[in-house]
């Protein structure tokens, strides 16, 4: 027999970050982040990838939207081996709150910046062209001083078609490296394109095993960070596609975070990792108010949405600054007492609207915690599912998660931590 009661209500945040010893939050919507989720799909993603490959989490985009600095201190603290970011500013930031495990910068950094990057021991990309050429040059300058050698790790294009030396220029490319005082080749890497499209994945792995080939006797591949050149290519689409050798490591970003990408179907040999992987984030909202409307009456801007009867209506303080999209007006849904409800009217920049008129029992309040991404008694919303709505994927989602959005940590099922901007 199905259970048809609505869920036990949780004690309200300011009870529960009060009871934590935490401070209260500035608004009344919220990000929930369980940090024992991130510890948990990290460990599915080692047992993905097998003994002796390095695991270097993706917290780019501010941890994908989860909040960079908490997440890469829970996820150095679960036995990371580095760590990758976009920007030498998100590196630095990750630095400055106290992470001491190798990073990686994934885009060029402009020329001023490699003299910190070497100091801060933040690895950076080369790839091709002049900007490459001026990074060895401007390490070979600094080479005399008391600045630590700058490790680099070369991008080899093998069909992303975005960045890094074509695979026929990467021997050339490795050797000027290794020519270039005050500069240590870290590693070599490449990018998949549609880790979903077994062909083209292979495709990829053959040319970058090709690139790799004319250096086979003159470079120690793999090893320690220290001593030996790392070959990484696979992120989460590739470790969970299992179409690739794994090489040395593997930067995972999107199953960290507890998600397949999109399109994604694991085979055999990844199905249970991929099953264990559980979403760190939801979204978490109270109304600033709850009125009947009386039919007829307009919700939000246009309106795109005017009631056909009496309509209880919820407002809830989120909106597009925040990260939920207008692409969702009239289109998406939210949790109440574990029931779906939709939301109504075209989403405002710190507000949308939620039509509660069908949820069984008393009358919603104030009092009752809505859902917008996670779960609440036995129903679900999904990244992916917000994601379809509005034609896009749920990167997209958790990323644009804005940071005036407080973040609240969990772990063990309790606050343990809280980010906001005061």
């Amino acid at each position: 027999m199905t259970d048809t009661r609505p869920p036990e209500p949780r004690a309200p945040i300011e009870q529960r970050l009060r009871d934590a010893g935490l401070p209260p939050l500035a608004r009344h919507a919220w990000l929930e982040i369980d940090l024992d989720a991130l510890r948990g799909n990290l460990a599915a993603l080692r047992s993905a990838v097998g003994p002796g490959v390095r695991v270097e989490p993706v917290v780019k985009a501010d941890a994908y939207g989860h909040g960079a600095v908490p997440v890469a201190t829970a996820l150095q603290a679960a036995g990371a081996d580095g760590l990758s970011v976009a920007t030498m500013d998100e590196a630095v930031e990750l630095r400055d709150g106290g992470v001491t495990l190798p990073l990686l910068v994934i885009y060029p950094v402009p020329v001023a910046w490699l003299g910190e990057a070497a100091r801060r021991g933040i690895a950076v990309a080369l790839g091709a062209g002049a900007g490459a050429a001026e990074a060895l040059a401007a390490a070979r300058a600094s080479a005399a001083g008391d600045v630590p050698p700058l490790e680099v790790h070369l991008e080899v294009d093998t069909g992303l078609g975005r960045g890094g030396v074509l695979p026929t220029d990467a021997a050339e490319a490795i050797d000027a490296v290794l020519a270039t005082p005050g500069v240590r080749l870290g590693g070599v890497w490449t990018h998949l394109a549609a880790a979903d499209d077994t062909a083209l994945t292979v495709a990829q792995g053959r040319r970058f095993t090709a690139a790799l080939a004319p250096r086979a006797g003159a470079v120690i591949w793999g090893g320690t960070p220290q001593l030996g050149v790392r070959r990484h290519l696979n992120g989460s689409g590739g470790v969970l596609s299992d179409a690739v050798p794994r090489w040395d490591a593997v930067r995972a970003g999107l199953s960290v975070y507890g998600l397949v990408p999109d399109g994604l179907v694991p085979p055999a040999s990844t199905a249970v990792a991929a099953g264990a992987l559980r979403p760190a984030m939801a979204a978490y909202a109270r109304p600033v108010r709850v009125l009947e409307l009386p039919a007829g009456h307009g919700v939000s801007y246009g309106p795109s949405f005017v009631t056909a009867r009496r309509t209880r209506v919820a407002t809830l303080p989120l909106g597009y600054a925040d990260g939920w999209r207008r692409f969702l007006s009239d289109r998406a849904v939210a949790l109440v007492r574990g029931v779906r409800v939709p939301l109504v009217g075209r989403v405002a920049m710190d507000a949308v609207m939620a039509d509660v008129t069908d949820v069984p029992g008393e009358p919603v309040t104030e009092r009752d915690e809505f859902v917008l991404l996670g779960a609440q008694g036995g129903g679900r919303i999904t990244a992916h599912e917000l994601a379809a709505t509005g034609g896009t994927i749920s990167y997209e989602v958790l990323t644009g998660m804005s940071r005036r959005l407080a973040r609240v940590y969990h772990a063990a099922g309790s606050p343990v931590g809280v980010r906001t901007l005061v």
